[in-house]
């Protein structure tokens, strides 16, 4: 363990000119192996001076034991930052940063717990430090920082981390493992202090963004990305919220970042549909969605149809689906003409034989024509309801309970009413069935709410579609009768029908003719 520290830990020599001076005893110019021998037999070596007698004999020795003093900048890395007079602090800040770039094994709580310990009060410093807001970091202080983040942040999860994954981590009611409980990572002690050092810092004002945009760069940005697979929920939102930030930070990037997150979804849509951030990667691009400017660019609305709809194709999207939903809205709000655009693509991908889905479609449909104008509406009208006919005679009450509520929407009564010559033609027959055969009552009632509502919009129109679906009923009915008898001169011809011997043909002609008729 030592000697993964000490091939961790940056050094300077002691009489590089470029180094500051500080004073330093005799004994902390013995090289690094002498010290962490030293360290080891319980006499440690301080380089803070004075500055570090404030704490106790028995702090020292746990100290030096784990963590042997740094040579970075002659500085020791475990001193208080408020030891150290404010030139040096940027050089501490580096030191420490150094530090904390060895990275332990949690798998084991009872291994290196004294080094696991020592390392979490110094990220506690550092959070403290750039919380402050009170230092100007340097070039050196910001790919230290980034350094250090990829060391502790940026890794590959185990295959087996994968197999009882959902489609998303947001959400509920989408996948076969809803009701598991979330993995969490044992190492999130220190991940967490390493995700609120970075966010600090990159919400800092003391930190220049044409600098840090060098380090923060688009490699950094992936393997930020790559992360969101990560099955803890908790370091997922701490994702977020720092994409996010550097969205807003680095505006040279965003192009970039929304590149990215597209082939995320992209990959999960028609490759995989595997993958634990769709949630948060959604969340975040409502927010951006809601910045866009209008008119809306090419790019944009591409995303819309290519990205946003087919993200409703796969079997898990109850697990994202109000942040889907929410970007769609935004997009509807913004530019109205696109409602029809989305509703097509609702009805593309709607759900035949999942129930909860089809639930979550019609909440998603209503809201857009709470939204849409006449216009938009008349463009998909004929094919949207129906659609909405069929959800109506659904045997699962759910379905047709939630297709019937559309029509305690003010705005959709309205716009039905004015496109009634060519709705109730497509809706009545479904409506009919329903008051005379569904097996729930609650839907039975709707229906002839439903029903009520039509007749008090125009008596007339309502009578003139009844009589036609009654005329089209009676020739189903009779259509149903010649089919039945057919089949029952077929089988009484089968009956009598003597078994001959050999393969002698036989020639049925007026029933034959009968079928055809």
């Amino acid at each position: 363990m030592l000697k993964q520290i000490f091939s961790k830990l940056p050094r300077k020599s002691s009489d590089s000119s470029d180094s500051p001076k500080t004073p330093r005893s005799s004994s902390n110019r013995s090289s690094p192996r002498s010290s962490s021998t030293s360290s080891a037999h319980g006499t440690p070596k301080s380089s803070s001076g004075a500055s570090a007698s404030g704490r106790s004999n028995a702090t020292k020795k746990t100290s030096s034991a784990v963590f042997p003093a740094s040579l970075v900048a002659g500085i020791e890395p475990l001193v208080p930052f408020n030891d150290v007079p404010s030139s040096e602090k940027m050089n501490l800040f580096v030191s420490k940063l150094s530090l904390c770039c060895v990275t332990f094994d949690f798998t084991d709580p009872s291994k290196n717990s004294i080094e696991k310990g020592v390392k979490r009060q110094t990220l506690v410093e550092l959070v403290d430090f750039v919380g402050a807001g009170t230092m100007k970091f340097n070039e050196p202080a910001i790919h230290a920082l980034c350094k250090m983040c990829s060391a502790n942040l940026f890794r590959v999860f185990p295959p087996n981390y994968r197999s009882n994954m959902i489609g998303g981590g947001g959400g509920g009611g989408g996948g076969e493992n809803d009701d598991d409980e979330p993995t969490f990572d044992p190492a999130w002690p220190h991940l967490q202090l390493v995700y609120d050092l970075l966010l600090k810092f990159i919400h800092s004002s003391g930190v220049d963004a044409k600098v840090a945009k060098k380090y923060m760069d688009h490699s950094f940005i992936l393997k930020l990305l790559e992360l969101f697979d990560s099955e803890d929920p908790r370091e997922r939102e701490c994702l977020k919220t720092i994409l996010h930030r550097i969205y807003g930070k680095f505006m040279v990037h965003r192009p970039f970042i929304r590149k990215s997150i597209n082939n995320i979804f992209y990959r999960f849509v028609t490759e995989t549909e595997r993958h634990n951030g769709i949630a948060e990667l959604l969340e975040i691009f409502g927010s951006i969605i809601s910045g866009f400017a209008l008119p809306l660019k090419e790019e944009h609305k591409i995303f819309l149809w290519r990205v946003l709809i087919p993200l409703h194709k796969p079997k898990s999207v109850g697990a994202y689906f109000q942040q889907l939903s929410y970007c769609i809205m935004q997009f509807v709000e913004k530019e109205p003409k696109l409602a029809s655009v989305v509703v097509k693509g609702l009805l593309k991908y709607w759900p035949l034989t999942n129930s909860q889905k089809e639930v979550m479609f019609l909440g998603e449909l209503e809201e857009i024509l709470e939204a849409v104008n006449m216009l938009e509406f008349q463009k998909v009208m004929v094919p949207l309801f129906w659609r909405i006919g069929c959800c109506i005679n659904s045997a699962h009450f759910q379905v047709a309970e939630r297709a019937l509520f559309l029509w305690n929407n003010d705005h959709i009564v309205n716009l039905i009413g004015h496109n009634r010559h060519v709705i109730l033609p497509i809706i009545l027959p479904t409506l009919e069935r329903n008051a005379q055969s569904h097996w729930n009552p609650a839907v039975v009632n709707l229906t002839l709410n439903v029903r009520k509502i039509f007749m008090e919009m125009d008596d007339e129109l309502f009578i003139s579609c009844h009589a036609h679906f009654k005329e089209e009923e009676a020739k189903v009915t009779v259509t149903a009768t010649k089919r039945k008898q057919i089949w029952e001169r077929l089988e009484n011809a089968a009956a009598n029908v003597q078994p001959m011997a050999g393969r002698t043909a036989v020639l049925v002609t007026p029933l034959t003719s009968s079928i055809a008729c």
